[in-house]
């Protein structure tokens, strides 16, 4: 028989008990003592004078010996729910893309949460202890800012969750162990008070439902939520007994001992004897006490209540229980069972039924809800969970509170190390402006973190388990971002249109990035503004259209005298006159707003010439057909309407015949002085209609050559359509 000493450490007095546990899970209680302090040496579950309380636990120590016959040297503690520390946070996530939500997501959320409520409590509190996560709940969750039920499935570019985390000061948790040293003990197991009393006061299949349980202690009400088999969220309101003993000390004019006999008796008969300050004996219905604390448990019902649902997520529990003595007064759980919206059957206090597995040696002792945390905090010996377990994080030794859901991220997170470092983390982005409008570019995902425990490969998710050895080497950051003006969506399908001689010419946007024009190829860099310009000058729109304008005639934009840096804007008109060859895309239709992209998108120069060949092949076969026709029959300085068009001005009358290689076959050019390119096409069979989108290909003694290109005798040309 190996005897578990168990020491209720309270704010009024210190209980102790000494029992066993049965092989039919049987619990007896050997001894038990309750000892008040002498002095306010605790306030609110915390200690505040170590020594004191000290003394009064060696006291305590000593009469159980006395009573046992055993020296006891472990002891079981508890830490008062009380001096738990609740935070309450807002978090989110948001993805570089639209994603799927997956269970790691939402605990990846979860985590963020707790960083986050720590980083916000030590603000609150300016202290340099650490603090133990010991339980957390989600109040809701948050879809692209809009409020759901659950995100696991949903499509989402930015997830987030209000959390409500609570922590255990780790200053109570040294205070406990260093008050227990100095009286002779060492600490065998730590638990919480609330959870203490969840051992006995719900039974373990009954854990898996959403309960709540009240420990209505002196001066505060502890609050726990159970789901899923743990505790998720604990609470407290500053609202209990004593503030019921206050009333009837008002009312009844009597001190504070006998207004506590008061209390209890009306909860036990149908009347209540008492004295008052004057000696005055008074004999009195207890209905009488039940209608004078009653304005006060409608108030403790209503904070409780209220409570109970903020730590719920903003909604009611399955059931409650309620334990400790404050709990016993007359309409207590009635009112708490309204307040809840449950039926007056789901809201019980538990006690004598609870203990019906523990039998007291001690004849004078009878079972009561003030029980069940002394009880309870024996019993959770046996089970050794929701104890501090020791493992080394990176080499450092580090102490955590076992809520029975360790992973290796709960000790990554007590070790202080950094959040960032456990995942993925992206190469540094790019933000820019393209027209006044903010651009993002993310870059490339890193690799995670990697992470052994005692030797093997693990992940952040991976259970702890006791005095394991944990390693993590952080996660590395991605590639930066790299992004080029090419790759822009306002270069490649953004076009300005002008009227060059009667005709349309669809021309890309030029991009000009801080004020300077840049070609395709450049990089974009941090903080750049880029802008698409909405003008060309006539020198760029000739250089576009690959044309040498005539500077000898005149120049009009809009029907204005102009020169070759004049601006010409979006739909404005343009007439000149050139001295060579030159093509760009024409649009012989009249200008559509509806127009298909593909009839807009500029061209490069040579895809221009393509397309006017195959939309004008009749102009240049009539070219063909004319060119025996001499120039002097044309009316003085009148060119052809709606065709691209040559002027010659020929310096001579003499005639030049040359012979080139096209495509392998000898082909003699006659009829003038110098030939370029173009003029091939009015001397081969080339079927100008049978490109079907593709580029016609033109190589010149094996090198890419332009249509305005001069030929000479011998040279090689190869002319054929290119495959997409």
């Amino acid at each position: 028989m190996n005897n578990v000493f168990g020491l209720d450490i309270g704010t009024r007095n210190v209980v102790g008990t000494v029992g066993y546990q049965t092989d039919d899970k049987e619990f007896v209680v050997t001894a038990q003592y309750v000892k008040e302090h002498e002095t306010r040496a605790m306030l609110d579950g915390q200690i505040h004078d170590i020594g004191r309380v000290a003394k009064t636990i060696k006291e305590v120590k000593d009469e159980l010996e006395k009573q046992t016959g055993q020296p006891l040297e472990e002891v079981c503690i508890a830490a008062a729910g009380r001096v738990l520390k609740t935070v309450t946070t807002h978090v989110e996530y948001e993805y570089a893309q639209e994603s799927v939500v997956t269970g790691e997501d939402v605990h990846t959320l979860d985590l963020l949460g707790i960083e986050k409520a720590q980083e916000a409590l030590k603000e609150v509190n300016d202290t340099s202890y650490k603090f133990y996560c010991v339980g957390y709940s989600t109040v809701k969750f948050f879809l692209n800012d809009e409020v759901f039920i659950s995100l696991e499935g949903h499509k989402a570019n930015k997830i987030g969750e209000d959390i409500i985390v609570t922590f255990l000061p780790e200053d109570v948790v040294d205070g406990l162990y260093v008050a227990v040293g100095q009286a002779g003990l060492s600490v065998a197991n730590m638990t919480l008070e609330p959870i203490a009393a969840i051992n006995v006061a719900i039974p373990e299949n009954y854990r898996m439902l959403n309960i709540a349980l009240v420990d209505v202690g002196a001066g505060t009400s502890d609050i726990s939520i159970t789901r899923d088999g743990s505790i998720i969220a604990y609470g407290m309101i500053p609202h209990a007994g004593d503030e019921l003993t206050e009333v009837i000390v008002q009312h009844f004019l009597v001190d504070f001992n006998m207004a506590e006999s008061i209390k209890l008796q009306s909860t036990t008969s149908d009347t209540v004897t008492y004295k008052d300050i004057m000696s005055i004996e008074h004999t009195i219905p207890a209905k009488d006490v039940w209608d004078v604390a009653a304005p006060v448990v409608d108030n403790i019902a209503q904070e409780v209540s209220a409570k109970i649902r903020e730590l719920n997520g903003d909604k009611t529990v399955s059931a409650c229980f309620v334990v400790g003595g404050g709990g016993k007064i007359h309409g207590f759980t009635e009112k708490l069972a309204e307040d809840l919206d449950l039926p007056e059957e789901r809201v019980a206090l538990r006690g004598e039924e609870v203990l019906g597995d523990v039998t007291f040696e001690q004849e004078d002792i009878k079972k009561d809800p003030l029980l069940v945390t002394p009880i309870g905090i024996c019993l959770n010996y046996y089970d050794q969970r929701n104890n501090f377990i020791m493992v080394r994080f990176n080499g450092e030794r580090i102490k955590l509170y076992d809520n029975n859901r360790l992973t290796i991220v709960d000790a990554a997170l007590q070790a202080g190390f950094p959040n960032d470092e456990l995942f993925p983390k992206r190469g540094t982005p790019i933000n820019f402006t393209v027209n006044g409008v903010a651009r993002l570019v993310r870059g490339e995902a890193g690799e995670g973190a990697v992470v052994t425990m005692n030797g093997k490969p693990a992940s952040i998710n991976t259970p702890l388990e006791p005095n394991s050895e944990i390693i993590i080497e952080p996660s590395t950051a991605g590639e930066a971002a790299v992004y080029k003006i090419s790759q822009l969506d306002e270069y490649n399908h953004s076009v300005i249109t002008f009227i060059i001689n009667g005709r349309r010419v669809s021309c890309p946007r030029f991009v000009q990035v801080n004020g300077e024009l840049e070609p395709e190829d450049y990089s974009i860099r941090e903080n750049d503004v880029i802008e698409t310009r909405n003008y060309y000058t006539v020198r760029q729109i000739a250089q576009f259209m690959d044309l040498v304008i005539d500077t000898d005639q005149m120049i009009f934009v809009n029907n204005e005298e102009a020169d070759l840096d004049t601006l010409v804007y979006e739909n404005f008109s343009v007439e000149w006159k050139t001295d060579e060859y030159g093509v760009a895309r024409i649009d012989n239709n009249n200008y559509n707003d509806t127009q298909e992209s593909d009839n807009t998108v500029a061209r490069t120069s040579e895809q221009m010439m393509n397309q006017v060949l195959d939309e004008l092949h009749d102009d240049f076969a009539k070219e063909a057909e004319a060119s025996a026709v001499p120039e002097n029959e044309l009316p003085e300085n009148e060119l052809p309407k709606n065709d691209i068009q040559e002027e010659i001005q020929e310096e001579d009358s003499s005639e030049n015949t040359i012979t080139v290689i096209v495509n392998g076959e000898p082909v003699e050019l006659s009829g003038k002085d110098t030939y370029i390119f173009v003029d091939i096409f009015t001397h081969i069979s080339f079927d100008l209609q049978a490109g079907k989108g593709r580029a016609i290909a033109t190589v010149i003694n094996g090198r890419d050559a332009q249509f305005s290109e001069e030929l000479h005798e011998g040279d090689q040309i190869e002319l054929y359509w290119k495959e997409n």
